[in-house]
């Protein structure tokens, strides 16, 4: 069952990306800050910001002076300035690899779920340091695909199973540096200091199969853009293949996690 498995990674639609994962990300990204435990007062600056997720947390939980977010998706932009209304707030476009702000703008750099979709992530992590003042935080988290990002694991097992070559697609097997190591060693190669990784895993709970499945119809992203791919057939029995792996309780709800991988470091004295 041969088929182009070319990966999909230009996000575009905000409500999409929200009903298949953006809602999950919300959990991880209140832990995220509270992991850094930052100073009350800080410029911050969120790298990808996609629907806000991140930039929330930020703008409830840390007390910023200000907060820019950038995403280089005109759609994502829009949605997060209608939906955060906050004076301390501005959302503009731009890119990791070539922020808009000059340099030392901002006391902590943060990005969520984002790293995998920058094709140069050490550019991308020299620009984060670029704008951080010295002594300021460079934090970012990814899907631990290879392990507690269940509500995928699941899809690609289930996808691999009846068609090989849905390896190639697989997060896991596309974004091999989502793991400690390699986040690490990202961090470190890029001059930051005093580097920390640490595990975040959350639980996901879905209403019932249709609240799992659904939003793989929709969303622009790897396994969608997979699912998406095949016949009327084929999809079909990749639903019942996945009605069947999936832990469903007796009322019907879907327990699964959202794990991701967290990592922060210094950018000088």
């Amino acid at each position: 069952m041969a088929r182009p498995t070319t990966a999909v990674d230009a996000w575009s639609g905000a409500r999409a990306y929200e009903n298949y994962v953006g809602r999950w990300s919300r959990p991880v990204a209140r832990a995220f800050v509270a992991w850094l435990d930052p100073q009350p007062g800080c410029r911050w600056l969120d790298v990808g910001c996609g629907t806000g997720a991140l930039s929330e947390s930020v703008l409830q939980d840390a007390a910023p002076a200000s907060l820019t977010g950038i995403d280089p998706s005109p759609d994502f932009v829009s949605h997060v300035a209608a939906q955060v209304r906050d004076p301390r707030a501005t959302f503009r476009s731009g890119n990791a690899t070539a922020v808009p702000l000059p340099d030392a703008a901002v006391d902590v750099v943060v990005s969520g779920l984002v790293l995998n979709f920058v094709v140069d992530r050490p550019a991308a992590l020299r620009e984060m340091r670029r704008v951080t003042r010295r002594g300021g935080t460079v934090a970012a988290y990814v899907w631990d695909y290879s392990g507690e990002m269940q509500l995928m694991r699941y899809f690609w097992d289930a996808a691999i199973e009846r068609d090989a070559a849905a390896a190639g697609a697989h997060e896991a097997a596309r974004f091999g540096f989502c793991r400690p190591g390699p986040l690490r060693d990202l961090f470190v190669d890029a001059g930051l200091l005093g580097v920390e990784v640490a595990p975040i895993v959350v639980p996901t709970v879905f209403a019932d199969f249709d609240d799992y499945w659904t939003p793989f119809l929709h969303a622009s992203a790897p396994a969608p853009a997979y699912a998406r791919s095949l016949d009327e057939d084929e999809r079909a029995a990749l639903r019942e293949s996945l009605r069947q792996r999936l832990p469903a309780r007796a009322d019907g709800t879907i327990s699964l996690t959202a794990g991701a991988w967290a990592v922060r470091g210094c950018s000088g004295a």
